[in-house]
Order: structure tokens, then C-alpha cells, then sequence
């Protein structure tokens, strides 16, 4: 096909409508260049349930194989057990997923042998030139040898390792709505909770690309609102949602209320830092609440702030040596998980730690949840810069103000802070706020949306 890869190939990994902007034969020729890039020898495949992922899986394992690696497939997984996969393997992995996008969508997350990200600076820029290369004068001619495909179960190896990770002995008997979007959360959640104290409820378990119950993106609140109201009915403990990859997990406490991916970062950094011996860097990234970096002093730590996106926080933690880091947008990296992200062992930390005390997920959470925050609010604007540099004008000259420019326009006071961002691939602000109550949080975020808006 003709392709144009400026389209498909991201900041971190590559992901289109398929057919329309990428198909097998396109797959093909990423997993020959993915070889030639890594250097690998051997490397494992897995997909998620969308229709178009075992056909573009096989593909990238011919285009593997053609250059002479051996592929292990592990065939259905979420990204996380792909991770996992890559770790205890020791192999470079391709994870076939478009994570919450719509079911026309697919895509491929690439990383090195234990779990090791491949992005625009890491390798992946090298894999769009060849492929490009290869559209335009013709696929290289294969190699002396041709590599061996096998399959190989890795879901219960993966279960064992969280599983190994968390001490879960002294759970009480716990209620749990488990929400899977019809995402991979449906194949891994059995398996991983097997043998715990929990009547779990499911919902949407069964595998279906095309998302006919709502989006896989709890972090989007329509998208939660069946667990909210199932969890109330069912009178549970917690709701757990997941995406449609299943790496990020998104919890919901007894009463229906979501719980601040925040207030789980810091909970979870708690226990991690106790499972430590009471010390660690943990990073955080820019937008998440005060709470965070609080939590992580208060229980011996060392918080470490990075830009938003899982490129900064992996390179950040390889460089700090970091035990945790997490995300506002309930991604959770862990050291003893090869760096690599995986909401599926943080909800084992939330169900370990609300089932190690006898209060509600509300009251347990409410100490890690010490400010009132916005959420993501998102503006369309013709002019990001402009617009910025409008709301930078109007703050920097006030008593007490700090700014700073990390990641878009930081503005702090001792008793608020904003984050404005730039999308790098929509015309729109991101805006992010926190204050010590509702009703500063109200004034600011009112009065900066209008600045943007204007």
C-alpha cells in the first residue's frame, strides 16, 4: 500500500485506521524493520480483541521472522502482560493495540528487551526511515535464515508475578465491580484475582474490538457511569475500571464516587515506599495534586516532578533508580515491573490496602486526597501560543506567583497552582487546576478559561 507515515508513526508508538491508513502488508514491514533496529534475535507478539489485531500480529511476526528473529507469540494479553512478557523473556515486544480508541483504530507498542520503551528518540524514528525507504524502492530481500514461530502461554506467569509483588495474606472478604470495557481487562482480571477473597461482579467481560457497551477510557466520566450505578446497586466494596488494553485501571470507592488517580498515586507510593524499607525516589508528574509529593516526603521518600507522558516518567525512573511513579491518567510504573506501567498491580495495592483494615475505600483514600482539583479541561483554540503567553501575562507580575515552563505554563501560589499544556496533536489548551478548596479552585479555573477563551 501507499502510506503516509507522518500519520501513523507518534510520539511513542504507531497507530491509524486500519485499512484506510495502515494494513498487514504495512505490518509487515515494521516487524522487519523492528529487527533490523533492535538487533534482535528473538522478540514476542502480542494483541488485544480488536478484529484487525491477530492478522496485523501474524504479519509483524512474517516481517520478523523474514529477517531472521524468532517470534514467541503469546497471542490475546494486555499490554501490561506484553510488558511482562518482554521482562521475563529477556526479548524486545510488540504489543498489537489502539488502547481506547475506537475499534476502526489499531496500533503497535514497541519497547526492548525488558519492557525498555521504543519511542520517536529511542528507536522508533529509525523504524519509520526504513519502512519508508522500503514503500519507496521496494522490501529488503530476506535473510540467509528464516526465524521460527512459536506460541507460548504467558497469562499465568504474569498473574503469579503480581501476585508475588503484593502481599496479599491479610485481605477480608471484599465486594468488587470489575469493569472491563470489553477490553483485555475480561482475559486478565480471572486469572490474576483467582484464589482472593473477592466476589467480583463483572462487567462487559466479553472480548469485543468494536466497544459496544461504552469507549475503554474510564478516565472519560460517561464511560464510568455504569460501574458507578452497578456499584452502588450491588452495594460493593469498589469498582475497578479498566481500558481497553487493560494497562491503566481507573477505581471507583463504595459510595459510586471516582477515586483521583492522584490520590491512588500516593497511596500507592505509601506502600511501595514501606515495602522498601521506608525510603525511594518516587516520580510524579507535573499535574498531579500536592498530595502526591507530600505523601511521598511524609513516608520517607523522595518525590521527583517530570513532564506529562510515560516516555519522561520510564526515562526518568531508569535514571533515578525510582521504586514508583504515576500518573494523572491512572498509569502506574513500578521498579519491580521493569519500569513499565501496569494498572492491574496498583488495583492489587488498593484491594491489599482496603482489605488489610476494616473502613470503607472512602475513608482510607480521604488521607491521600487532601485538595480540591479541575480534571483535565480541554479548550479549542486557533493560537496556543498566543493564548498562553495571554494567560503567562496576566499572572506573572502578581505577589507571590512562581511560573515555570517544564511542561507548558506552571503557575503556583501557596494556595492554588494551574497547568496549562498544549495538545501536540489537537488545537487545544489542557488545563489542570488545584486549590485548598472548592471555592478558590472555582475563581481560578473560571477566570484562566477565560483568559484562553477569550
Amino acid at each position: 500500500m501507499t502510506a503516509d507515515l507522518s500519520q501513523i508513526v507518534k510520539a511513542y508508538d504507531v497507530r491509524g485506521v486500519v485499512p484506510d491508513q495502515w494494513d498487514e502488508s504495512l505490518a509487515e514491514l515494521f516487524g522487519s524493520a523492528f529487527v533490523q533496529v533492535t538487533n534482535a534475535e528473538a522478540i514476542v507478539i502480542g494483541h488485544d480483541m480488536r478484529p484487525s489485531s491477530p492478522g496485523l500480529a501474524a504479519a509483524f511476526g512474517r516481517g520478523a521472522a523474514a529477517r531472521g528473529a524468532d517470534v514467541t507469540e503469546i497471542g490475546l494479553c494486555s499490554t501490561d502482560q506484553l510488558y511482562f512478557a518482554s521482562g521475563q523473556l529477556g526479548l524486545p515486544g510488540a504489543m498489537f493495540t489502539a488502547s481506547h480508541n475506537p475499534a476502526q483504530y489499531n496500533g503497535i507498542k514497541m519497547c526492548r528487551a525488558g519492557a525498555a520503551p521504543v519511542g520517536q528518540d529511542t528507536g522508533l524514528s529509525e523504524i519509520r526511515e526504513l519502512v519508508e525507504g522500503w514503500l519507496a524502492e521496494g522490501a529488503p530481500a530476506p535473510s540467509a535464515t528464516t526465524g521460527t514461530v512459536t506460541r507460548r502461554d504467558t497469562l499465568t506467569d504474569y498473574a503469579a508475578h503480581l501476585k508475588g509483588l503484593v502481599d496479599l495474606t491479610a485481605v477480608r472478604p471484599l465486594k468488587v465491580v470489575v469493569d472491563a470495557g470489553n477490553g483485555m481487562g475480561g482475559h486478565t482480571v480471572p486469572t490474576v484475582f483467582d484464589g482472593l477473597p473477592l466476589d467480583v461482579v463483572p462487567m462487559y467481560f466479553e472480548l469485543d474490538g468494536t466497544f459496544p457497551n461504552h469507549e475503554a477510557n474510564p478516565l472519560d466520566p460517561k464511560n464510568i457511569v455504569d460501574l458507578q450505578q452497578r456499584v452502588r446497586a450491588e452495594g460493593a466494596d469498589l469498582g475497578l475500571a479498566f481500558d481497553g488494553d487493560a494497562d491503566r485501571c481507573f477505581v471507583v470507592d463504595e459510595r459510586g464516587e471516582g477515586v483521583s488517580p492522584s490520590a491512588i498515586t500516593a497511596l500507592v507510593a505509601a506502600r511501595e515506599l514501606a515495602r522498601h524499607g521506608g525510603s525511594g525516589t518516587v516520580i510524579h508528574n507535573l499535574i498531579t495534586s500536592w498530595s502526591v509529593p507530600e505523601v511521598v516526603r511524609e513516608n520517607g521518600g523522595t518525590p521527583v516532578r517530570t513532564r506529562v507522558g510515560h516516555s519522561f516518567i520510564k526515562e526518568e525512573m531508569a535514571k533515578t533508580g525510582a521504586i514508583f511513579g504515576g500518573e494523572h491518567s491512572a498509569h502506574y510504573y513500578f521498579k519491580d515491573f521493569w519500569n513499565a506501567d501496569t494498572g492491574m498491580l496498583a488495583a492489587l495495592h488498593v484491594l491489599a490496602a482496603l482489605g488489610g483494615q476494616d473502613g470503607p475505600l472512602s475513608g482510607l483514600v480521604a488521607a491521600y486526597d487532601r485538595y480540591a482539583g479541575s480534571g483535565e479541561i480541554n479548550s479549542t483554540v486557533a493560537d496556543q501560543t498566543a493564548r498562553t503567553a495571554a494567560v503567562r501575562a496576566a499572572y506573572q507580575d502578581r505577589p507571590g506567583v512562581t511560573i515555570d515552563e517544564l511542561d507548558g505554563l506552571t503557575v503556583t501560589t501557596a494556595d492554588w497552582w494551574f497547568n496549562l499544556r498544549p495538545s501536540n496533536t489537537e488545537p487545544l489548551l489542557r488545563l489542570n487546576v488545584e486549590a485548598r478548596d472548592e471555592a478558590t479552585l472555582a475563581t481560578v479555573r473560571d477566570e484562566v478559561l477565560a483568559l484562553v477563551r477569550a
